[in-house]
């Protein structure tokens, strides 16, 4: 993807939050000097991924394969003892006509919550021993505190204020369904490492590779790595 891309994703995301009254703290709004040189105290924003990530999964197509998100909590399973959340807690933006791909998760429980804006719709299959699509066997999920099962490659709908919780290797693809516009999505679930957790139907990648054709807007938790700190 291209800075500028991400730049502008990002401002339309953020208008998009405050227009659904979602205050962030104060580390989202950081430019790229404010990351600099940050002391041992801010360590945990590193270590945890906290804060922005744009992704097209690789696909060059943002508009149809994307997702932004914002980590405000999360725990670290390679170091637990310093970090002992046992939770996580992100927004995320999924526009119409995007596409959230087929992935499980190995470790993570989460609850997806529709918190304003269009209707989520979410695709379901369990998955196979060898992490394939199950195509036979029926999912059971809970919605809202019903348990519901629905036939595999069952859609389950979220409108807003409806959430739904997904469990481990139950393969799900996000979408909108069509007319109802951008979803503000929040995720409330275990903790989550997208280095180690993430199976996705398809060989892609999670963190997109940036061409720097623009000074980045926000930092990315993808940037990280190339951050000058004191720790």
């Amino acid at each position: 993807m291209k800075r500028s891309e991400i730049n502008a994703i990002l401002k339309e995301s953020i208008a998009f939050a405050k227009q659904h009254q979602v205050y962030l703290p104060a580390f989202a709004d950081w430019l790229p000097s404010d990351w600099e040189n940050l002391g041992e105290d801010y360590r945990e924003l590193i270590d945890n991924m906290l804060g922005w990530d744009v992704t097209d999964f690789g696909s060059g197509d943002f508009e149809n394969y994307g997702l932004v998100a914002f980590t405000f909590r999360n725990g670290n399973y390679g170091n637990p003892q310093k970090y002992p959340k046992p939770y996580c807690e992100k927004l995320l933006i999924l526009a119409e006509g995007q596409e959230l791909p087929f992935h499980f998760h190995k470790l993570k429980e989460e609850d997806t919550i529709n918190r304003g804006g269009g209707n989520l719709q979410l695709t379901v299959y369990n998955s196979t021993a060898d992490e394939d699509l199950d195509k036979k066997t029926p999912v059971t999920m809970v919605k809202d505190g019903h348990r519901i099962t629905v036939p595999a490659g069952g859609v389950i709908t979220l409108h807003p204020g409806e959430s739904l919780t997904t469990t481990q290797r139950i393969y799900h693809k996000w979408d909108v369904e069509p007319g109802t516009g951008k979803v503000l999505v929040w995720e409330v679930s275990s903790t989550n490492d997208d280095n180690i957790d993430n199976r996705f139907l398809k060989t892609i990648p999670r963190i997109p590779t940036i061409e720097e054709d623009e000074t980045p807007y926000r930092i990315l938790f993808g940037d990280y790595p190339q951050l000058n700190t004191n720790f």
